[in-house]
């Protein structure tokens, strides 16, 4: 049985956690405090972070190459496209999501005020610009759950509990974040403590 190592409140980890769910992976999800990390995580990982996947003999660490492996291990239903242009477009994608957005992360969720609030601006502001393709499909890439709504869902989830309000123009963003959410396997993916992000602020 493969074995994630998964933060509990951890964006990285819960994108690979809703991968594992939408192919139905039979895996040991060990939920990890990153501010108390298990041993045997940095004994599987140099870096010693989340998430970490062990595959029999295979360790995996940076949740792109994780969720790429595990779409390309247990093709169906597939999360990629099958063309090479279509996935090179996804691929671009995720790396923006990375560049632009993850890139934020320490900053929306412990820095200092001045930190958070250009971090706000700067995911209120991007996430704005790319709504206006949601009124034209259901998903990141056409009409198909991918990788890259996998990468979206964990930044949409987070953004009441990084105080991250979207203007109103940015309503094709929120009605797409409300059909990932819907999803059983996005329902699965959440942690407890992801669960109270979103319930303490309705």
């Amino acid at each position: 049985m493969m074995t994630l190592y998964s933060g509990t409140t951890d964006p990285y980890s819960h994108r690979t956690r809703i991968v594992l769910f939408e192919k139905d992976i039979e895996c040991q999800i060990v939920e990890v405090d990153v501010n108390k990390k298990p041993r045997e995580l940095g004994e599987h990982n140099p870096y010693n972070q989340v998430p970490t996947m062990v595959d029999r003999d295979l360790v995996l660490y940076e949740s792109n190459i994780i969720n790429e492996y595990l779409d390309e291990r247990l093709p169906h239903p597939p999360l990629m496209p099958v063309d090479p242009v279509s996935r090179a477009r996804a691929r671009l994608m995720l790396a923006r999501f990375d560049r632009d957005w993850y890139s934020l992360v320490h900053d929306l969720s412990a820095g200092d005020k001045k930190s958070a609030t250009r971090a706000r601006h700067a995911l209120r502001d991007g996430l704005t610009v790319i709504s206006p393709i949601f009124k034209e499909q259901q998903f990141a890439m056409g009409e198909e759950f991918s990788l890259v709504d996998c990468s979206l869902a964990p930044i949409l989830w987070r953004l009441d509990h990084w105080n991250v309000e979207l203007p109103r123009q940015a309503r094709p963003i929120l009605e797409y974040a409300e059909r990932l959410f819907a999803r059983k396997s996005f329902k699965l993916s959440l942690t407890e403590a992801e669960k109270a992000m979103r319930s303490r602020t309705r």
